[in-house]
């Protein structure tokens, strides 16, 4: 228990101290855990290969998860040079870790029971300025409000499935591709908690052994990145359908969900396939959390950005539809039941393509410093919140589906009073 908590210690602390606004953590992680793993090795050999003291007490050779301690003579203060493998080793390359080995030939050991180890010469030297403080508050506001987002809108959009699927006279096309929006962020919010916390088992406790723990988080990274897809998709499909409607035919039967099935899930395998397989070859690390050729990262994103941008050139075109619309319905007095649709469903197409569309040149390797921070407050919040909106301007905001759960509210209300006054 205590070398686990050694290691979960070890990783809060490079979370920590790695500047998180420049996006390396994942990076500087990975090298760690690779450096990590080369100095444990070195160190198994030496406890395997060095002779034993020929005589007297000594304290014996261990590895403690953060050094390499040799065979020490008993009344000594033993000191070992920093680890190589922190990130920061360049600042410390002179320190020394120090233990104590005791009378009896065991290393002293604290209050606690954990054997004691003075490695502040190690740790990194940082003067902490208002600038910093200021940074780590805003990474946890950021935390925040991306745990609040997903939380309210797992929330939201559950409770609107059911009732989108539960109430037979809100069953068609239009309501059919809602739900399956829903469902796209219910899977999307489940795999980004999933994949985060894959991480950190692989990174805290699956990293006590060597196994072949990667794979799980691979899994989840991958499952992650089809959601991701797939919901982008589904708002694709959105925008498409809302254009059949008002404008042209794109599908030759809008009444056919298949078409929509196609796109919203099984686009996304088109891409993700191909990611999958260029990892395998040419990126074979660890979680793949980190895309050190952003070549292979393109395969994922441009997709993303290509439907942003067909939503963004749809929204422009029904904009111009709704305003002669709204032109004409004006004059006759007699509003077109289409014009009720898109007001019910344009406000999200925007809502999904212009964060997008305004960062499509802004990418992460070329963003820094002010811009970078706003791009992730931008993308953290609508990325979180986004579930929410769409729950709510699509299901609890739309007059056909209130309707509904009040007739059938009344209508249990009769049945109920029908049951009482029977007893």
């Amino acid at each position: 228990m205590g070398r686990t908590q050694d290691i979960m210690a070890l990783i809060c602390l490079l979370f920590l101290k790695i500047p998180m606004v420049e996006m390396a953590s994942g990076k500087v992680l990975e090298e760690t855990y690779r450096k990590w793993v080369q100095y444990k090795e070195d160190c198994i050999k030496m406890i395997g290969n060095e002779p034993l003291p020929q005589a007297g007490v000594f304290c014996n050779r261990s590895f403690d998860r953060y050094a390499c301690w040799p065979d020490s003579p008993a009344g000594s203060v033993v000191n070992v040079s920093c680890p190589f493998y922190l990130p920061w080793y360049y600042k410390v390359s002179q320190g020394v870790v120090r233990r104590r080995c005791g009378a009896d030939g065991f290393w002293e050991t604290e209050d606690s029971g954990k054997v004691w180890r003075d490695m502040t010469q190690c740790e990194e030297e940082k003067e902490v300025t208002s600038q910093e403080l200021w940074l780590k508050q805003l990474m946890v506001s950021f935390r925040m409000l991306y745990t609040v987002g997903y939380s309210l809108s797992l929330f939201t959009l559950i409770t609107a499935l059911i009732i989108l699927l539960g109430f037979r006279k809100l069953h068609c096309t239009r309501n059919y591709i809602h739900a399956n929006l829903f469902m796209s962020f219910v899977l999307r919010a489940v795999s980004v908690i999933v994949k985060d916390t894959m991480l950190e088992r692989h990174w805290g406790r699956e990293i006590m052994k060597q196994t072949d723990a990667a794979l799980g988080c691979r899994i989840a990274q991958v499952m992650m990145q089809y959601c991701v897809l797939a919901n982008h998709f589904w708002f694709f499909g959105e925008a498409i359908y809302l254009y059949s409607v008002l404008i042209a035919s794109v599908f030759i039967d809008n009444n056919k969900n298949l078409p929509y099935i196609c796109l919203g899930w099984g686009t996304p395998v088109l891409f993700v396939v191909p990611w999958v397989v260029m990892k395998l070859l040419k990126e074979n690390k660890e979680c793949w959390a980190v895309n050190e050729n952003m070549i292979y990262w393109w395969i994922i994103r441009f997709p993303i950005l290509f439907a942003s941008l067909i939503n963004f050139l749809i929204f422009v075109k029904i904009l111009k539809v709704i305003l002669s619309k709204l032109r004409a319905s004006n004059q006759s007095g007699y509003p077109d039941y289409k014009l009720r649709l898109a007001k019910a469903t344009l406000t999200l197409i925007p809502l999904f393509g212009i964060h997008e569309v305004i960062f499509i040149f802004a990418t992460d390797e070329q963003t820094t410093g002010v811009l970078r921070y706003i791009k992730v407050f931008f993308t953290l919040f609508l990325n979180s919140f986004q579930g929410l909106l769409v729950a709510v301007l699509y299901c609890y905001a739309n007059k056909e589906v209130r309707t509904e759960l009040k007739r059938k509210l009344r209508s249990w209300r009769i049945e109920a009073e029908i049951v009482c006054c029977g007893q």
